[in-house]
């Protein structure tokens, strides 16, 4: 689907002449406040001109490594995005990293769709995720070709799965707050319920409930494949915590917003706690070595997943400059 920036913008001379990369073109940037820029990216896999925000390295360097940080299942579509709820644009400021957030894919799960479908159009994303983009940012913000991923909620599943489809591209991952389980009961029904809410139907994604691709693309049944990868995974209880108060970030004396923050973000969070809990034993079971953040009081919300980000960095930044 084509996206359509609404803030004023300042059309920058970032690229004079439309850069092409196998299979994709930066049609035009655009510069936001505080070194953003809107980069506009004609993709062959999604047959649409997708939004990305980078914020470049700020570090003179001769290269630098790329975070993909991935939005969650709203698509980072009205104040969803890690640009608006978080502040990576302060934390990344003195640290050598491009940071690339595609924006898009609402219901999506980031993977390729066997079908299009009716509401949520032509998915192609692991396609224009992992093969389309990464050399194109690596050209165009001069990319060392190290890479790693995080994601939360929704792309806390997605981020195992695009380096199922990549092996190579990522040295490492983050999910905060995610479901790494896709093909038994719960894992289904966690895709589908997340999927149907944006108005998709999976059976144009991965088939029905009995086809192989629910399990091909399961990070619990392939995490042998994970191997070698830095890896943190983190997922609170449910139970309020710091963040789930009148004053919170994201509240702001909001009684409203702080209901549903407890209510709705109670039941998810509880839910991928679950999922990881299973993940970490998973893991462990196959001495695949992972940092697991677990059982700490929180809800499914921004707050704990810009907490999650900073701690996972050093582990990103040994993995991305080795």
């Amino acid at each position: 689907m084509a996206v359509v920036a609404t803030a004023p913008m300042v059309v920058a001379p970032a690229t004079a002449t439309p850069l092409s990369v196998g299979g994709a073109t930066i049609t035009r940037t655009v510069a936001q406040a505080d070194g953003v820029r809107d980069v506009y990216v004609r993709s062959t896999a999604m047959k649409a001109e997708m939004l990305v925000k980078v914020l470049p390295s700020r570090v003179n360097a001769a290269t630098s490594p790329t975070l993909y940080l991935l939005n969650g299942a709203a698509g980072g579509y009205n104040g969803s995005s890690w640009f608006d709820q978080t502040d990576v644009i302060k934390f990344f400021a003195d640290k050598n990293v491009n940071l690339v957030v595609p924006v898009g894919g609402v219901a999506s799960y980031f993977t390729d769709w066997r079908r299009d479908d009716p509401k949520l159009g032509h998915l192609k994303w692991s396609t224009y995720l992992t093969k389309e983009l990464p050399p194109l940012m690596d050209a165009a913000y001069k990319g060392s070709g190290r890479n790693a991923i995080a994601g939360i909620s929704m792309a806390g599943t997605s981020v195992f799965q695009l380096s199922l489809d990549a092996p190579d591209l990522y040295q490492g991952i983050g999910a905060y707050s995610g479901c790494a389980m896709t093909s038994d009961p719960i894992g289904q029904a966690f895709v589908k319920l997340t999927v149907a809410r944006g108005g998709g139907n999976t059976l144009n994604m991965w088939g029905p409930s009995n086809d192989p691709e629910w399990v091909r693309k399961d990070p619990y049944v392939n995490a042998e494949k994970l191997r070698g990868k830095a890896i943190y995974v983190a997922a609170g209880t449910g139970v309020p915590g710091q963040y789930d108060n009148i004053n919170a970030p994201g509240i702001k004396g909001d009684v409203t917003a702080l209901a549903e923050r407890i209510a709705a973000g109670a039941v998810i969070e509880s839910a991928t706690n679950y999922c990881t809990q299973r993940m970490q034993t998973r893991l462990r079971s196959l001495n695949i070595p992972a940092t697991f953040r677990l059982n700490y009081p929180g809800t499914h919300s921004w707050p704990y997943w810009q907490d999650d980000l900073h701690n996972s960095w050093p582990m990103f930044a040994a993995a991305l400059n080795r």
